[in-house]
């Protein structure tokens, strides 16, 4: 009887596990994906690679593309699409290098074409054009690091030094729609936060950038005050997004498959709220 339980909470997690890993968070969010016009694939992640070959499996082609993920995360080429490494979790000469070859591409499209935007984690530095001097926004990026500043925190300050974070990546790239395909990985999936939300509205203000600058005693050139005083686009007309492989999905496809062996889910419905304490104890109760 322990061998069969040890069987049947192994198939739960596995079956929880594999609907959130990329390929098959990608392919389903693609699911009602029917563009008519060119479509342009950017993806900016640590999985980007993973993110574009499964997008790839599904759309059979792009009419151009780009890739920009973590060094050692290309595992091949992909046709039809550049792929290039860059720095993580500091934006380096390469992620600058990359995401200008990404403005390019979306550059003067047309309002029937689409971008689709596939983000994951990590975005915040691979995906990057600063508004400030390159060195001063790494400096700015280590000393959110160093000081314990928590993601929200250090992306409201990121998003606003930046072309393309905030929103801003979308607006690069109107006329054409954006079709934004989200691998969460952050609790409760705040959309502008992912990865600083280059193709979502920014939910963020100056007020509470200024308020972490001053909460952990950032020493900023007047440059960098001073676009902390711009504020990011608060709509954008151009953009669909889907959120997908996220703890949230992970907890309703463990459910699925405990209710399809007879099992009744511990702690689900504060489990799908999303609190890492309450999604722990829910995956621990399938393993009891």
């Amino acid at each position: 009887m322990e061998q069969l339980l040890r069987q049947r909470a192994e198939s739960i997690w596995t079956a929880a596990i594999r609907s959130v890993l990329p390929d098959e968070a990608v392919r389903r969010a693609l699911e009602h994906f029917h563009p008519q016009g060119r479509v342009f694939l950017v993806a900016a992640g640590k999985a980007a690679w993973q993110m574009a070959h499964a997008a790839l499996a599904v759309l059979g082609r792009v009419d151009g593309g780009i890739v920009i993920t973590k060094y050692g995360h290309v595992r091949g080429p992909l046709p039809g699409v550049t792929c290039c490494e860059a720095g993580h979790p500091v934006p380096d000469d390469n992620s600058f290098a990359a995401t200008q070859r990404a403005l390019a591409l979306v550059s003067g499209l047309r309002a029937d074409d689409t971008v689709l935007f596939l983000l994951s984690g990590g975005g915040s530095a691979l995906f990057e054009k600063p508004l400030l001097p390159a060195e001063e926004l790494q400096a700015v990026t280590q000393a959110l690091l160093a000081c314990g500043a928590d993601i929200v925190e250090i992306n409201t300050i990121r998003k606003r030094l930046s072309a393309v974070k905030g929103g801003r990546f979308a607006l690069a790239c109107a006329p054409a729609a954006v079709y934004s395909v989200v691998l969460s990985d952050i609790l409760g999936d705040p959309l502008d936060m992912i990865a600083s939300g280059p193709a979502c509205p920014d939910r963020s203000t100056c007020v509470q950038a200024l308020a972490v600058v001053e909460k952990y005693g950032l020493r900023l050139s007047p440059q960098a005050r001073a676009l902390l005083a711009v504020e990011t686009p608060k709509t954008l007309e151009n953009v669909t997004t889907r959120i997908t492989g996220s703890v949230r999905e992970l907890c309703a496809a463990a459910a699925i498959e405990c209710r399809a062996r007879g099992y009744e889910p511990f702690l689900l419905t504060d489990c799908l709220c999303c609190e890492a304490r309450e999604a722990g104890s829910f995956l621990a109760s399938v393993a009891r």
